[in-house]
């Protein structure tokens, strides 16, 4: 129960309650305000409730008629005067035997000085059960002495509840424009929260720490969106725990790794040394095959352990790398004038076509020889098949290009060596750690090998 009171939805709820609330108050206040101004016609209602009722007005205005005892002007006049000041927005006119307009007082419109039987008649229909309310009597109940005739609004009848309506109602209508203007602002301002702290918790979801990791927010509420909250930073905990974890896990296999290296090279060493005193001793043909086929494992070990090593050390970032400038094409020269006796030794047929590149790169010799060196030794395991290496260079507008060309079975297929895939992994972190980039296509029919640098 106490979640559900903490929760976005309790609150909305709260606050349609609170105007429901409001709305009723309001109703009543502004027609308390309303019955308190007009304390006063009320009381007089309370006191005279004939004053508003048509019939006894009626048989009133007929009594007085009747009782006066001459039509003159001064008794006449009286009566209005009498009657005013009971109804102030009454109306009064005499019209003598003769159909003379006599007296009239607060007549609204005009009316004719000689009165017709016709134009009587018309006017007694025309009145009839209309507004204004329209009374006609004759004087001292006698139709010779001519009649007066008492007119008085309608809405004089009205109860008074809608008498304070008419007359306030634009208070009562503000009153709930101003509650319905303050339910929407508060509202906007309900929802205009829910936003920001939803745009907050996104906001902290993109942001990211040293380590690539999101970085936890603070719990200001114990609603849905501080539950989303907590489990956000609950999730981010359990990635930097996971993170730790593996930084450990990788430190300790680096380790392994550099020990694991550093202790084969001795044994390697003494077998190396070994072979080469067991090649001195007179073999059959035979026993010198086996011994070659010996010392080429033996290069192939080595050639893998430093690979390993150089990889561990890469993926820690500790791989010194010293970028200068130099001539490309030229090295690329050097170092396969180093490797042609031996692609010459395997039965290869080298083709190399090198054109000077207008520009020199910025590289790391050490870490191009060694890219020149995977590719190298990949293509001595893989291609042969087809005894075929090109290594040709080509520049355009946007790049200047190595290009290294085998006619083997493609790196999908299987060769009776292993160990390319850590090879050519050395190979695209040391040409990314350059800036430069490389290409790699590789069929049934052959691989072809690109280094590329960007103008």
């Amino acid at each position: 129960m106490k979640r559900f009171f903490q929760s976005l939805q309790a609150r909305y709820m709260a606050i349609i309650l609170v105007a429901l609330f409001l709305f009723q108050a309001a109703y009543l206040l502004v027609a308390m305000l309303a019955m308190g101004l007009q304390e006063d016609i009320l009381g007089e209602q309370k006191q005279n409730q004939n004053e508003t009722d048509p019939k006894q007005i009626e048989e009133k205005w007929h009594a007085d008629a009747k009782a006066l005892e001459n039509s003159s002007s001064e008794s006449i006049s009286s009566l209005f005067a009498e009657w005013k000041k009971t109804y102030p927005d009454a109306s009064m006119f005499w019209v003598d035997e003769m159909g003379n307009l006599m007296e009239q007082l607060d007549v609204k419109g005009n009316l004719p000085a000689q009165w017709t039987p016709a134009y009587t008649a018309k006017f007694i229909k025309e009145r009839y059960g209309g507004d204004p309310f329209t009374v006609i009597s004759f004087i001292g109940g006698d139709e010779k002495n001519g009649f007066i005739v008492l007119e008085i609004p309608r809405n004089l009848f009205l109860p008074p509840m809608v008498k304070v309506a008419e007359k306030y109602g634009i208070f009562l209508g503000a009153g709930l424009l101003l509650i319905i203007t303050l339910f929407i602002i508060v509202s906007f301002l309900f929802f205009r929260g829910i936003r920001k702290r939803l745009l907050h918790l996104q906001e902290a979801m993109e942001r990211r720490d040293m380590d690539s990791l999101p970085i936890g927010i603070d719990v200001q509420k114990n609603d849905e969106i501080g539950q989303l909250e907590k489990t956000f930073n609950e999730m981010v905990e359990e990635l930097k725990e996971s993170k730790q974890r593996e930084q450990e896990e990788e430190q300790l296999r680096r380790e392994l790794i550099a020990n694991l290296s550093h202790d084969l090279r001795t044994p390697l060493t003494k077998i190396n040394a070994q072979t080469y005193s067991i090649a001195k001793e007179d073999l059959s043909p035979e026993g010198k095959q086996a011994v070659k086929a010996l010392e080429t494992s033996i290069v192939n070990i080595d050639r893998l352990i430093e690979n390993l090593m150089s990889y561990t050390l890469l993926m820690a970032s500790k791989h010194k790398q010293e970028l200068i400038e130099l001539d490309a094409v030229r090295f690329v020269r050097e170092n396969m004038a180093s490797w042609y006796p031996v692609f010459e030794k395997e039965g290869f047929e080298v083709n190399i076509e090198l054109e000077p590149f207008e520009k020199k790169w910025q590289a790391d010799p050490m870490w191009l020889g060694r890219i020149f060196d995977n590719i190298l030794q990949n293509v001595l395991r893989h291609a042969k098949d087809g005894l075929f290496l090109e290594v040709a260079t080509e520049s355009t507008e946007v790049c200047d290009v190595i290009v290294f060309t085998d006619y083997g079975n493609g790196l999908k297929n299987s060769s009776n060596e292993k160990g390319a895939g850590i090879g050519l992994s050395i190979v695209d972190m040391m040409v990314k750690g350059m800036k430069l980039e490389w290409d790699i296509e590789s069929g049934d029919s052959g691989t072809v090998i690109k280094i590329i640098r960007k103008h």
